[in-house]
């Protein structure tokens, strides 16, 4: 459905879910270099899914890619957003240089992590039918 959207739209709503992704990275970590790395990661990672869409090596195509590509990253966003604190204590103790201590990652976050990112991506699937 969201598949037949002019390419433009489609292009703005994965650079939409990028751009939040990034800001919210560093609002949390407030850390550049992590950042950098993760908009690389995010541009990689829909580079990679739109390339195998066009190049027809699956059963989607590009304009679907892009679709399941923006509903996955939002996903992932709102899967880290309960954790946002516990990371950012922990990007604060990297900055001070603090060594020894064990970053312990509850269940909790892990489990709304999980749910998050495949709810989304099954939602962006159905979606870009």
């Amino acid at each position: 459905m969201l598949a037949r959207l002019p390419l433009g739209y489609l292009l703005l709503m994965a650079a939409l879910a990028v751009v939040v992704g990034g800001v919210a990275v560093q609002r949390c970590m407030r850390m550049s270099k992590v950042t950098t790395a993760f908009l690389a990661v995010s541009v990689g990672c829909c580079l990679v899914m739109t390339a195998v869409g066009a190049l027809s090596l699956g059963r989607w195509n590009e304009r679907q890619m892009l679709v399941v590509y923006a509903f996955t990253w939002t996903g992932l966003m709102l899967g880290l957003f309960p954790s946002r604190k516990l990371l950012a204590a922990y990007a604060e103790d990297v900055r001070r240089g603090v060594t020894g201590n064990r970053f312990v990652y509850p269940v909790r976050n892990q489990v709304a992590f999980y749910a998050s990112v495949l709810v989304m991506a099954l939602l962006g699937a159905a979606l870009a039918i």
